[in-house]
């Protein structure tokens, strides 16, 4: 993805070098202002991957496998 954003720069600073170069320039705070974000989403989605695995601790504790683990194994043996 980084060598298409390159390519696309280079074209966009061909056409227009102006908006190419402010692009260049506003990127970082960009990225910047998308951080908070970006750590909220990966808080969350750890959040919810810890509650998967404390709801289903009583069953992989019992012996249940999930389909996915099931083929895991079907295909090892």
């Amino acid at each position: 993805m980084t060598f298409v954003g390159v390519v696309a720069w280079c074209i966009l600073f061909v056409l227009c070098w102006p908006l190419a170069l402010l692009a260049l320039v506003l990127w970082p705070l960009a990225w910047l202002l998308s951080l908070p974000f970006r750590l909220v989403g990966i808080t969350c989605g750890a959040m919810f991957a810890l509650l998967q695995a404390i709801l289903f601790l009583p069953a992989r504790l019992l012996g249940w496998r999930s389909a996915r683990g099931h083929g895991r194994q079907a295909a090892a043996a």
